[in-house]
Parts: C-alpha cells; structure tokens; sequence
C-alpha cells in the first residue's frame, strides 16, 4: 500500500502550468514539522514535494498562498531523468489525490487583501493560539460545511 497523510505550510505560493495535452498542474514544497526537537531544542521540518493534477491544481494555485495550511493525501512517486551535464537524478515526490486548505476563510481572506512578503518564512506550526482554537481539546479530525461559516 501506497498512502501518505501531511499536514504542513507552503513555502511558496503555487504556479499553476500545463502539460503539452492543456491538463492544468502545480508542484510545490510543502514545510512539515517533525514531531521532536532537535539537540538545542528547536523543532525542525522537512520539505516535501508535491504534485496536484486537474481541478484540485486550479484550486490550489487560485486559493493558496505562501504559509497557507494544508492536509494532503496522495502516494508516493519516484522517477529519474538525466541532467543537462549528464548525471542520473532521482526525484521523489507526493502525488496529492485529496487537498484540505486548513486556513480559515479569514486567514485567506486577509492573505489576498494585504500586500504579502514572499521573503518572509511561514509561522511556524507549532506556534498554534489554543485560545482561539475551539477545537484543540478534540483528537479526532473536524470538519465543517461552508455553508456553517457564512
């Protein structure tokens, strides 16, 4: 079984492209935290790629932004291909089949309504607000229709 589930940040805002056959895709590098701390106590990531085909692509490169939270389920693919000075490379990436956006409606909203520093690093995960968190004390997922928010 190939299954794989993150729940992470993007470190760039996503760029929607097409193959030769006009089916529309983005990749992009998904910051995940480790669940210890390293020797000086700091939490560290890893940085995982990820491809989104069709629909799923459009959204994420229409609605995400840099920092943006998401949960992603896919699978896991490797390929390789031979570069421009003749070495072999390997590529693994993530194959999204199901992309939740994490974000609140007005954490997106604020995203694309106030000039946004693409140099700046995304919040760190685990600098979570458990006061303003209503679901914090729950070990199970949560999830809620859109039409409950508006």
């Amino acid at each position: 079984m190939n299954r794989v589930c993150l729940v992470g940040r993007l470190t760039a805002k996503p760029e929607l492209r097409y193959t030769g056959g006009n089916v529309p895709y983005t990749r992009f590098s998904l910051a995940v935290n480790r669940t210890f701390n390293n020797a000086q106590g700091e939490r560290q990531a890893d940085f995982i790629n990820i491809v989104v085909w069709r629909r799923q692509a459009e959204n994420v490169a229409n609605y995400l932004d840099k920092g943006s939270q998401v949960s992603i389920e896919g699978r896991i693919q490797t390929g390789s291909y031979t570069a421009q000075d003749g070495s072999k490379r390997y590529t693994t990436d993530v194959v999204a089949d199901n992309i939740q956006f994490l974000d609140s409606r007005r954490q997106t909203e604020a995203k694309t309504q106030t000039p946004y520093d693409y140099q700046e690093a995304p919040a760190p995960m685990n600098d979570v607000d458990v006061d303003n968190d209503p679901f914090a004390d729950f070990g199970d997922n949560v999830s809620i229709d859109d039409n409950f928010l508006d």
